[in-house]
């Protein structure tokens, strides 16, 4: 279905880039922080609502664009290079944001699991970003559709795993938050730069 070897360099990548604190996880830390554990992981089920009607989405649509793009497919990931790099810099040079002063919601299931839906629904880098990344490890050689579907699964499987971590951990984890900031935005920036700067280096191969 899937090159096994394309799918373990999947999963390292898209482990070391969900480490990376966003929205998604400095909502989670608040909420955990604030009312326990148990919020944390509602808003990680919130968060990773969104994230299964995102992943559908993108599954549909670059299944049937990879099935059809023939000569275009090393052009497309190209462009999904491209983009990881240039999304890479504008992380690095954007000014550090304070994850530590994001509210937590009222203490009600309903609240928090919108809050979370929401801001996991409303972050305009997430589709593109999926765009441009799961393409880097589907084999043309193999039906499309079907390892979009696999990477999905696996990247979904590894969002709970990592973000629920966050939960169960926010009590330490958000004054390391609160530290470093700038340091924060550097390592995260060259991760994805490092990211689309090792997926052209395979291409070329």
């Amino acid at each position: 279905m899937i090159d096994p070897h394309l799918l373990l360099a999947f999963i390292a990548t898209v482990t070391l880039v969900m480490l990376i604190p966003g929205p998604n996880v400095a909502l989670i830390v608040a909420n955990s922080v604030a009312w326990g554990p148990r919020t944390g992981l509602l808003t990680v089920f919130g968060t990773s609502s969104a994230m299964v009607l995102q992943l559908g989405l993108t599954a549909l649509g670059m299944a049937e664009a990879l099935g059809t793009a023939g000569g275009w497919f090393e052009t497309l990931r190209w462009i999904g290079v491209a983009y990881l790099v240039w999304l890479g810099i504008a992380h690095w040079r954007a000014a550090p944001v304070d994850l530590t002063r994001i509210a937590a919601q009222p203490k009600s299931a309903g609240a928090i699991y919108g809050r979370a839906v929401l801001v996991s629904l409303t972050n305009p880098k997430t589709l593109l970003f999926y765009g441009a990344f799961f393409p880097q490890f589907v084999d043309p050689t193999r039906p499309a559709g079907a390892q979009v579907a696999l990477l999905s699964a696996v990247f979904l499987l590894l969002a709970l795993t990592v973000d629920g971590s966050w939960a169960l951990l926010a009590g330490r984890a958000r004054p390391l938050l609160a530290r470093h900031g700038r340091l924060r935005q550097r390592i995260s920036g060259s991760l994805l730069v490092g990211a689309g700067i090792g997926l052209a280096l395979a291409r070329g191969k």
